[in-house]
């Protein structure tokens, strides 16, 4: 089992910056890719950003060049450093974790952003 603990978010203005962290119960060397996937009101969940083990990236790409996923492997953490935010990133934004084929999903926590 791995748990996911998520930190972050909030109401920022349109063009603001956020970061959010996830912090895994186990160490991120078990864990085969981390990211955040979100969903906003009346839209399907989607990936948002995604990292691999061997430190590959994957974004959406509404939020590239803007968005950043990084890793602290020491911390067991990912987090997402979110620039240049629009009206349309407002969303609950899910932590995420694939280890050894399992998901894993953190509670959620919502960004909102005002135009």
């Amino acid at each position: 089992q791995v748990q996911l603990v998520e930190s972050g978010g909030g109401l920022v203005q349109a063009g603001g910056s956020l970061t959010l962290s996830c912090t895994a119960s186990l160490s991120i060397f078990g864990i085969n890719a981390m990211g955040y996937y979100r969903q906003g009101t009346g839209n399907e969940r989607e990936l948002v950003a995604l990292i691999t083990r061997g430190g590959s990236t994957d974004y959406a790409d509404s939020v590239k060049g803007r968005f950043t996923i990084s890793r602290d492997n020491a911390k067991n953490t990912v987090s997402l450093r979110m620039n240049s935010l629009k009206p349309e990133d407002t969303a609950v934004y899910s932590c995420y974790a694939d280890s050894w084929g399992m998901d894993y999903w953190g509670k959620g926590t919502l960004v909102t952003v005002s135009s």
